[in-house]
Formats: structure tokens, sequence, C-alpha cells
């Protein structure tokens, strides 16, 4: 079954090297990408009550240029890899951004979201990152990855996986980092930032249930001590050279911490690797 995939633009160079990225990710994989670029004119959304024909002619004036500008994006990603394999669609929605990627998520029943680290800007100024951030953390049906700006591609050999082993875990919210490490012949690093000298026995089922899960892949665990979680994310990256940082984002202590503002801005926007964000599944 080839991959859905949803790709963030607003045409920046951001944007841009994230579509990069998603091209060379799925290199020789059937898939059909999905880019979407938002124009939300203060309110006056199709679903807003609001909506006026002032905020139709906006839209309508805005759309030929979009239009340009996604003729010129494919073109531009076609000098890098026309893969006869790969199908494009481009989407112009009038609609805040976390409900228009909702809505084509839905729709199109996408796999997952990729998007440049800084954030949409959705046609509008908005603050530093923030869009970013919405997606990473509101976005509930499928995972998203966010790709730095100045990260090159390659080949992802080593995914840095953080976890308190507190949570028991689920083969479908870990469904996509399997199949990328099946894919890549990825090794996943599971790293502990220890807080006791032992695991509690929840804490031991926990991780006997992820070797299990974990069983068809290439994995490895660690144990750091003495460092803040972020601290050791980002010691393990370096010293390792790993290639990818994943999450499962949660509602628990581990992951409140992981997605405060200071470490969501080290994570996401000042890391030199890519961060994927997987969905928790009750």
């Amino acid at each position: 079954m080839d991959k859905r995939i949803l790709i963030l633009t607003d045409f920046s160079k951001e944007a841009l090297n994230a579509a990069r990225y998603a091209l060379d990710l799925y290199a020789d994989r059937k898939c059909t990408f999905y880019f979407l670029n938002t124009y939300y004119a203060d309110g006056y959304s199709i679903d807003s009550h609001n909506y006026t024909d002032f905020g139709r002619r906006t839209f309508d004036n805005q759309e030929p240029k979009t239009e340009e500008q996604f003729k010129s994006l494919i073109e531009v990603l076609n000098l890098q890899s026309n893969d006869p394999i790969h199908t494009y669609n481009t989407i112009f929605a009038n609609n805040a951004l976390l409900e228009a990627v909702d809505d084509v998520v839905a729709k199109h029943d996408i796999d997952i979201i990729i998007m440049g680290a800084k954030g949409m800007t959705s046609s509008r100024p908005v603050a530093f990152g923030m869009n970013t951030i919405n997606v990473m953390e509101n976005s509930k049906a499928c995972p998203v990855l966010a790709i730095p700006e100045d990260v090159v591609f390659k080949t992802p050999r080593k995914i840095v996986f953080p976890t308190d082993y507190k949570t028991p875990f689920k083969r479908r919210e870990l469904k996509y980092l399997i199949n990328i490490a099946g894919t890549h012949g990825t090794d996943i690093q599971v790293i502990h930032i220890k807080e006791s000298d032992k695991l509690t026995k929840e804490q031991q089922d926990n991780k006997k249930l992820l070797v299990t899960l974990f069983k068809d892949v290439d994995h490895s665990f660690h144990e750091l001590n003495g460092m803040t979680v972020l601290e050791g994310i980002n010691a393990f990256i370096e010293r390792h050279e790993s290639d990818m940082v994943a999450f499962i984002n949660q509602k628990s202590n581990f992951f409140s911490r992981l997605v405060s503002k200071p470490l969501v801005k080290d994570l996401g926007y000042q890391s030199h690797v890519p961060v994927l964000v997987l969905r928790h599944r009750v």
C-alpha cells in the first residue's frame, strides 16, 4: 500500500527543505504527497460564522498566487527527484492551520505529517514557531515529523527514543517508528534518564514489552545518570551521532517536561536532527 504524506508549506526555505527531506526519506517507495498551504484572514475561515463576501474575495485573490507558488515548488522538487512512483497533490485551504491539517488528514487518510521546524506562517505573521508547536502537540490522528532548517538528508541509521518506562507501550503507537527502522535498517536507541537506582516492577514490565515490540528491528537500551531529560537527549545524540529523535505524545509527566517551552525550542528548533512525534493511543 502506498504511503499518504502531508507536507505543510508556506513556500519558505524551511518548508522546501522539509519537502526535500520527505522525498529522500521515501525514495523508491510508492507515495502520494499532499502539499498544504493555508490562508487564514483573521477569523474569516470557511468554518467561521463570521465568514463574509470579504473573506471569500480575499481568499479568491490569494488563490492564483498560491497556485503559481505550488507550480514552482513542484518544478523545483522534480529537479531533485522525478520519481515515477511519487504522486503530488496540492491543497490551498481557507482555514486555521490545525483545522486544515485535521481536515486533510481525515479526508485523505494521511499516514504522517512533515513540516519545517520553524513552523508555518499560514500566509500571515505569527509568533516564531507557534504553529510548529501547535501541530506537534495537538494533531492527534497521525505522527508529525519536524525537520530543522539546516538538516541535510542522510539515511536515519540511529533514532533516539527517550522513555521513562512508566506507561505501557502499544504496537499501534510505535508502528511508524518500527516502519522507519525496518525500511532503513535503523537502530532504535532507547534511552532512560534514571531517577532512581532501580526500575519499579511496572517499569520493568514496560521495558520487557518494548523488547517484544522491537523484536523485528535493531534496538539497544541505554541508561543515563546525573542529568536532565534534555541534557541527556542532547548529549546522547552528540556522542552517538544519532540521526533522529522520536517521542510518544502522551499526557505524562515525562512528556510534559519534554514539551515545556524551553525544551520544545531546543529540540524542535535548535536541534540538528529531525524530531518525530508519535501519537499516543488509549
